[in-house]
């Protein structure tokens, strides 16, 4: 088995003496598959992310951390292009149906020379899967940084049987056409020449398949599968000391008051201005609750190259002191807001939330909601966006929020906030049932099954 990746789950830094360090890599593909890999003859192939990972590069298969790794160091320039221009600013928008079109994009030929790069970046991965891969591998490629290693792959080593894991959702065919024919129709090709293509959803499958058969005529090979949380992984992070310091920091910020919650990056797709315009409208129409209730957020930054992002968290932050201003009161914050990159910190949040809010425009899955209904130690509500993908799998247990809607989401919050325990309690068990009900080990089986 080789899996196959962009940020893998290794990354490496320099001591003092230019001696190579590895320390376990982050994110939710690490977290679900680097468990079941670790130990075992499995290899990742993901690219180099810094000059010590580049050095790492240079040695080949890297044994570190009981992982076997295949760093792949491609030109800088080129990477920065893939990522930054192509897989960043345009799949992703185009994915999550974030272009503002009367506005944005407007391509030149800056997408041309990146999309040139990405092609170069995809086949130098197929180079490097066909020299590792032993015969007969299955290789499990992930996400939208690679759409195009399918074709490449296949030409090289037609014994390997690949597999295309999005963890994204896929654009509908109205969304797709915002892309230049040419790179539609290689995104789809790339795609469709893998053995077959897994989704967490069925309805972001669909999508995928309504572009196929617009574009290429075809109807290929789809399965769905939602990747699962590792709940020993979560539950071991809520009971660590780390945790339990960042809960006393947090009940020291808001006393016996409710807690209206969301751990997020700041990223456009995951709604967080509709949030904070949520509450303050919540605030308005229901005064009852000023004073008694906190936004906790723990936010982190996310794609910083990206002027988009940036320009967004300006955009938050200011709101978050509009907010502020117009309700505070001595002893009374109304937005805990917290920018720390800090793991610990964001589960010690998801075990003190009454209310839990996940409301994104388009998400692919969300681990979030399945990891807050793990730890939550107060029957917290699980308020949730049908356009998550893990809608599929909790969303009987949630309170629905329409992610457009502010005052429909302030009503949601408010639902949540006043639901008698009872029903807070039944919603939560059935939360952690749901959310448990599945291992990161079948959502691996499910990948090699679909490969053959």
């Amino acid at each position: 088995m080789v899996v196959v990746s962009n940020r893998g789950p290794l990354s490496f830094r320099e001591d003092a003496d230019g001696t190579l360090v590895a320390r376990r890599g982050a994110g939710g593909l690490v977290s679900g598959l680097g468990p079941l890999l670790a130990g075992t003859d499995g290899l990742w192939v993901a690219a180099a992310m810094s000059d010590a990972d580049r050095k790492a590069a240079a040695a080949g298969v890297v044994d570190a951390e009981d992982f076997h790794v295949r760093l792949l160091a491609v030109d800088p320039e080129a990477y920065r292009l893939a990522y930054d221009v192509v897989s960043n600013q345009t799949l992703w928008f185009v994915h999550h149906g974030l272009y503002d079109l009367p506005r944005t994009p407007a391509f030149g030929l800056e997408l041309r020379e990146a999309w040139h790069a990405y092609r170069q970046v995809n086949e130098a991965f197929a180079d490097a899967v066909a020299e590792v891969a032993p015969a007969g591998a299955a290789v499990l490629v992930q996400d939208y940084h690679l759409g195009l290693l399918g074709v490449s792959l296949a030409e090289r080593r037609p014994d390997l049987a690949a597999v295309h894991f999005s963890h994204t959702p896929f654009a509908t065919p109205t969304w797709l056409r915002v892309l230049p024919e040419h790179i539609a129709g290689e995104v789809l090709s790339g795609l469709a020449a893998h053995r077959a293509c897994g989704f967490h959803t069925r309805g972001w499958a669909d999508d995928f398949l309504a572009c196929a058969r617009e574009v290429l005529a075809l109807a290929p090979t789809t399965f769905v599968s939602p990747l699962p949380t590792d709940a020993d992984d979560v539950l071991r992070a809520a009971a660590s000391p780390a945790c339990d310091a960042a809960l006393a920091e947090i009940e020291a910020d808001v006393g016996d008051r409710r807690v209206i919650a969301r751990v997020d990056r700041i990223e456009l797709s995951k709604n967080l201005l509709r949030g904070f315009l949520s509450f303050d409208d919540l605030l308005d129409r229901r005064p009852e609750w000023r004073e008694r209730v906190v936004f906790v957020a723990s936010v982190y930054p996310s794609r910083t190259g990206v002027a988009a992002y940036l320009d967004y968290q300006d955009e938050v932050e200011q709101l978050v002191a509009r907010v502020n201003e117009r309700w505070a009161t001595p002893g009374w914050t109304p937005i805990v807001y917290d920018t720390r990159d800090d793991y610990p910190r964001s589960v010690a949040v998801l075990r003190r939330a009454d209310v839990l809010l996940v409301n994104p425009i388009r998400d692919g899955l969300n681990l979030v909601a399945k990891e807050g209904g793990i730890v939550n130690q107060r029957d917290a509500v699980l308020c949730l966006s049908r356009e998550a993908g893990v809608w599929d799998e909790v969303g009987e247990a949630a309170v629905q929020v329409p992610p457009f809607d502010v005052a429909g989401t302030a009503d949601a919050l408010d639902l949540a906030l006043r639901m008698a325990p009872e029903e807070r309690r039944a919603r939560a068990e059935l939360l952690r049932t749901l959310a448990m009900a599945r291992k990161p080990a079948d959502w691996l089986a499910d990948q090699l099954a679909a490969a053959g």
